[in-house]
């Protein structure tokens, strides 16, 4: 490493304190996974800057301190196995792989899933894995989660992820009817099985959560 390098990755930390991520496990799961990585052509300069930035298939990846306010909110913990939707780059799974001891991801473009997975392999992360569907489903027959992620957009908490929730277990996702008026929410199974407590986190403006069939 540079000390050009070293210098902005510093800087890319202190960012993310400011904006208000404070979990050291988080920050040291976000200092261990380079977004530099994840970021490709004339885009890659802008890495380290905290802004989403286009990728393939018309998709995003997420500006750092939302990823890290994200992921601070899901709260994972070491034994849990966690459901990601929405792979696109791969970067908020490869930082979940980071804090849990299992991750499953799902996203409906394949070019996105091939991609995100060369990444995984080369990045030595074994404990994703990596499928191509749709994700407004989950994934029934690995479930129920510790804890759920969707990166983008629905309406309302899609039932079905609800259902794969363990009773205990936290779902972070972004609902909104339009791409201009969406909000963060924690979700979390009360733990009698008697319902859902639902939190609003903070405003933010994901792509929409798309069902149907996979596609390139």
């Amino acid at each position: 490493m540079t000390p050009e390098d070293a210098t902005r990755k510093m800087q890319f930390l202190f960012q993310l304190r400011q904006k208000g991520v404070t979990d050291t496990r988080v920050l040291k799961a976000m200092e261990a996974i380079d977004r530099g990585g994840f970021v490709q052509g004339h885009f890659a300069a802008r890495a380290y800057e905290d802004m989403p930035l286009p990728i393939a298939s018309g998709q995003t990846i997420s500006q750092p301190s939302v990823v890290g306010l994200m992921t601070q909110a899901l709260s994972v913990q070491p034994r849990d196995t966690v459901l990601e939707i929405g792979t696109g780059s791969g970067y908020q799974a490869a930082i979940l792989g980071e804090l849990a001891r299992r991750v499953y991801t799902i996203d409906r473009f394949r070019t996105l899933t091939r991609e995100a997975e060369a990444r995984f392999a080369a990045l030595g992360l074994t404990n994703i894995t990596v499928l191509t569907g749709d994700g407004s489903f989950g994934l029934p027959d690995q479930g129920p989660f510790d804890r759920i992620l969707v990166t983008a957009a629905a309406e309302d908490p899609p039932g079905p992820l609800l259902q794969q929730l363990k009773l205990g277990g936290v779902m972070v996702l972004p609902v909104g009817q339009s791409d201009a008026v969406q909000s963060l929410i924690k979700v979390t199974r009360r733990a009698d099985g008697a319902g859902f407590d639902y939190d609003e986190i903070m405003p933010v403006r994901f792509v929409p959560l798309i069902d149907g069939l996979p596609r390139d």
